[in-house]
C-alpha cells in the first residue's frame, strides 16, 4: 500500500510529464492538457487518488506541464518560421 507522501510525489511529477508527452505526440498543447485531465479524472473516479492533497498536487503539476508544453510549442513554431 502506497503512503500519502508517495502519492503526492507522484502527483507532482507525472501529470505534468504526461501533458508534455502527449503534446509532443499531437503537437497541440490543448489536446495534451485535455487528454491528461481525462486520464486523471478516470483514475480519480476509480479511486486511485483519495487524499485531497493529491488533487492539489495533480492540478499544480498539470498547470506547470501545460505552461512548459506551451513554451515548447512556441519554440517549435518560432524555429519553423526562421
Amino acid at each position: 500500500m502506497e503512503s500519502v507522501i508517495e502519492k503526492v510525489i507522484l502527483a507532482l511529477f507525472l501529470p505534468g510529464l504526461l501533458v508534455v508527452l502527449i503534446t509532443r505526440i499531437t503537437y497541440n498543447h490543448f489536446v495534451g492538457l485535455i487528454l491528461s485531465i481525462a486520464l486523471i479524472s478516470a483514475l480519480v473516479y476509480a479511486g486511485y487518488s483519495s487524499p485531497p492533497i493529491v488533487f492539489v498536487a495533480d492540478a499544480l503539476s498539470l498547470t506547470v506541464g501545460f505552461w512548459f508544453a506551451t513554451r515548447m510549442i512556441q519554440r517549435v513554431k518560432k524555429s519553423n518560421e526562421e
